[in-house]
């Protein structure tokens, strides 16, 4: 197990600085050590009080943790005062730390600064040397540069500017521009862009430290730059996708969504298997369309098509039955994937569909039975969705939730054209699913 230090601010509230570090160390695989630099007093919407540690206590951690136990790698973030940065320094150098992450943190999200503006030419000239990359969001490689970043060169300008004060890499975050969230890696030669979709949300406490500390654990278990820089990238925008809403203010990301995903693989799989036998021992072959039925269940926090588990070759009539051609497997099924993961946009916690045939009397049922029963209009689809394939299923299912504010057990289309009409059953999972499949049945 590799061993990574932060050396960084307490943060009360839990999102970021030493507590939103060592979260992310431990779920990506990593022992994580600290040193704490300062006590804050904070929530999700203001930093009330610093206490800043005194340089002497501070190199004291610093000893303890590295004459006994070292690191494969180390972070700092809220360093507060000069004082401390010498401190920091002299002792990562004593101790050869090469692999040295530094978030260069001045300015908390609610205004605060968390870096006395007389230390910050002690941070260029100490630390910036020691560090294998610099990791400056826009304001700070501003503020590190004095210039204004406002395009994509001047951006590019600034990393050239940081990387002469010494670093080896220097990776300035964009998320402070409009457009996508795209990251700029530099090494002194290439410029290397890393882009995902804005989210908009007010949720993102603590996304720098979330950042800092899954990189400096991707790079002390092996990783390349780029690889480390791509990966932690993903992990953050994982986490901002799926932030806590916590407080009344900016919330905080959620290190845990990555980790809870991947811990229920075997659980959905075995879900389906449960559903399908159930499904199975009923006679309701008569359900299936002549496209053939699908049923899916994502996992917690799904992103992609690979994140939802369906059956391979679809579910098949056979007789009265309904059969696998296959058991269930992740990313075997684009269409059912694309409903459930447009579902679970609106309703993250309404993981699983089935598709079955179309009868006006299985609507009206659905209807006698208290359900709440939408659908939409195939031959309003736009030109540019059809012309897509697999996205009708996405703009019908968005259509519908956008116009709903409860969950419907039931989407259904008349079809259209060269498509089948088709009744979509939506529950949380899929013993939810097939209990209200064999009411209809």
């Amino acid at each position: 197990m590799k061993r990574i230090l932060t050396i960084a601010g307490s943060d009360s509230g839990g999102g970021a600085g030493i507590q939103a570090d060592l979260k992310t160390i431990t779920v990506l695989g990593g022992f994580g050590l600290s040193v704490i630099t300062a006590l804050t007093a904070q929530n999700t919407r203001e930093v009330q009080a610093v206490q800043g540690v005194s340089p002497g206590f501070v190199a004291q951690q610093l000893e303890a943790v590295l004459c006994d136990i070292g690191a494969d790698a180390a972070k700092t973030g809220m360093l507060l005062n000069a004082e401390v940065i010498e401190v920091v320094s002299d002792r990562l150098s004593a101790h050869n730390i090469k692999t040295l992450v530094v978030d260069p943190v001045m300015v908390a999200k609610s205004g605060q600064a968390l870096l006395k503006k007389e230390a910050v030419d002690t941070l260029v000239k100490r630390l910036f040397p020691l560090a294998l990359v610099v990791t400056p969001n826009i304001p700070e490689a501003e503020a590190l540069t004095r210039c204004t970043i406002h395009s994509n060169n001047d951006l590019h300008d600034a990393a050239r500017a940081i990387h002469a004060l010494g670093p080896q890499y220097v990776l300035v975050k964009g998320g402070h521009l409009k457009g996508p969230a795209k990251d700029t890696l530099y090494d002194g030669t290439r410029f290397f862009e890393l882009v995902k979709e804005r989210i908009d949300t007010p949720h993102t406490h603590g996304t720098g430290c979330v950042f800092s500390a899954a990189l400096s654990t991707f790079l002390a278990q092996g990783m390349e730059m780029v690889e480390a820089v791509t990966k932690a990238k993903d992990f953050v925008h994982t986490a901002i996708c799926h932030a806590c809403p916590l407080g009344k203010g900016h919330g905080p990301t959620n290190v845990y969504a990555r980790f809870s995903r991947e811990q229920e693989r075997f659980q959905v799989l075995e879900s389906l298997k449960a559903a399908l036998n159930r499904l199975e021992q009923a006679s309701v072959g008569h359900l299936v369309p002549e496209v053939q039925s699908n049923l899916g269940y994502g996992l917690p926090y799904a992103q992609t098509h690979a994140h939802v588990a369906a059956f391979p070759g679809r579910l098949v009539r056979l007789g009265d039955k309904i059969v696998s051609v296959a058991g269930p497997a992740f990313g075997a099924s684009h269409h059912i994937a694309s409903i459930i993961l447009t579902l679970m946009r609106h309703h993250p916690a309404f993981r699983s569909v089935m598709n079955i045939r179309f009868s006006e009397d299985r609507i009206q049922r659905g209807v006698a039975l208290g359900w709440t029963v939408c659908s939409f209009d195939r031959s309003q689809e736009p030109k540019d969705v059809k012309e897509r394939e697999g996205s009708s299923l996405e703009w019908g299912t968005q259509s519908v939730l956008s116009d709903s504010a409860a969950v419907p057990d039931v989407i259904f289309d008349r079809g259209d054209i060269g498509k089948e009409p088709m009744i979509r059953i939506l529950g949380k999972t899929p013993d939810e699913v097939v209990d209200k499949v064999l009411q209809l049945a």
